[in-house]
């Protein structure tokens, strides 16, 4: 009997998979032969989620990363759940939740003392002053109710420059006193740069970068994901399903919803599998605030399904289509044309945590950290340079005065 084929069009999408496409929807972790191969769920045989070799640590961490940088407080069943999955590495930082997600950790370590040893736990310092990464570490570490920290970044590096050789020696004393197993960092700015500048150095052990479906495939991400995998630097990918993109709903992207959805995939988990595709990258950190996502992402990273060749040639196409809606990173080109120092790279990630996560409050809390200066001269500067020299020709004028008009 010849299958009926369905038309995908914008209400359909809208109905099957809800306008955010971020995988909301609840997939069984369940087998199930009976299901159609049209449901709009993952199901999968396997209990666990895979794993992967972290660099050269030694270290075999699941492909699905924990994010917690909301409060984890009353989230001691997510965490448990997690556990079951085999999510067991959890990403956290020392300012996330106002020190709340810590606290969770901890307050869980204190429950099932048992499961530390099962967890990958990964921490970070914005503090910038050696002394600031040990008083930061420090309280970590009373926090989690843990006595070391398996790998520990310094948080949002837009350049290699930031670490120098007393911060080698830094690492190398918190190693030796057993405060730390790995160090690395996090970058959310210029990353390629960052990427190639670290494989050079011989002491990096992880990075976690921004890396998903709209620059994965670019020659210039391609060669500093290479650098890294030679010299041995275990790699996260944070901001995998790379938000939402502001002009929705396009051709492509019905298309896109189409083929997923009849293969049982939502769009946000699709994203996630086109991350996957590349062996290189350990772990995906996937911020999971809620059992609904945990589900949909452990769903994801369970299947053993493979995106086609299609479907890779529609998202690159969709990320083409879009790019003028989404924030590369590369702030060394915009934010150098600029009398004074405004971080578009960073308020661009504050509009993200808005528009594309829904924590409008994470957003204007951060905007809100700014100094008075610059948030003084957000809405005046002077962007056309800028704007000329964009690589993805976003709007950057419009956008700042956005943040301007929705974060103040």
């Amino acid at each position: 009997m010849a299958k009926h084929k369905k038309c995908w069009t914008r209400r359909n999408f809208l109905k099957a998979a809800g306008a955010a496409g971020v995988g909301s929807m609840i997939p069984p972790l369940i087998s199930s032969s009976n299901a159609s191969t049209n449901a709009p769920y993952l199901a999968t045989n396997l209990k666990t989620v895979p794993t992967r070799p972290f660099g050269k640590t030694g270290i075999d961490v699941p492909i699905l990363s924990l994010g917690g940088s909301v409060d984890l407080q009353n989230s001691l069943l997510l965490l448990k759940q997690a556990v079951r999955w085999g999510i067991t590495y959890w990403d956290t930082a020392h300012s996330y939740g106002g020190g709340n997600s810590e606290k969770g950790i901890g307050k869980y370590f204190g429950k099932f003392p048992e499961d530390r040893k099962k967890i990958f736990l990964v921490t970070k310092s914005g503090a910038w002053t050696l002394k600031g990464m040990t008083r930061q570490l420090d309280q970590s570490l009373e926090r989690m109710k843990t006595d070391y920290i398996d790998l520990f970044f310094v948080h949002g590096i837009s350049s290699i420059g930031e670490l120098d050789d007393q911060t080698k020696r830094w690492a190398e004393r918190a190693k030796s006193d057993g405060k730390i197993r790995f160090f690395g960092f996090s970058t959310h700015s210029n990353m390629e740069e960052c990427l190639l500048d670290a494989s050079r150095l011989g002491w990096i052990d992880g990075i976690m970068m921004g890396y998903n479906y709209r620059f994965m495939h670019k020659d210039r991400m391609r060669t500093a994901v290479d650098a890294c995998t030679e010299a041995g630097i275990g790699l996260t990918a944070m901001k995998a399903q790379s938000g939402r993109a502001v002009k929705t709903h396009s051709d492509t992207e019905l298309k896109l919803a189409g083929r997923f959805l009849e293969k049982g995939f939502t769009q946000g988990q699709a994203k996630l599998k086109a991350v996957w595709e590349n062996p290189q990258i350990a772990s995906i950190c996937s911020e999971i605030p809620n059992l609904t996502l945990l589900m949909s992402n452990a769903a994801a990273a369970m299947n053993t399904t493979t995106l086609s060749a299609v479907d890779m040639r529609l998202l690159n196409q969709y990320a083409d289509e879009t790019c003028s809606d989404y924030c590369a990173g590369c702030t060394h080109i915009c934010e150098s044309t600029l009398a004074d120092s405004i971080p578009i790279g960073d308020i661009m990630r504050y509009l993200m945590y808005s528009r594309s996560y829904g924590d409008h409050e994470r957003a204007v809390a951060a905007y809100r950290r700014l100094p008075a200066g610059i948030r003084k001269k957000l809405g005046t500067t002077d962007y056309s340079t800028a704007e000329k020299r964009c690589p993805q020709k976003m709007a950057i004028s419009t956008l700042m005065r956005e943040a301007v008009r929705k974060l103040a």
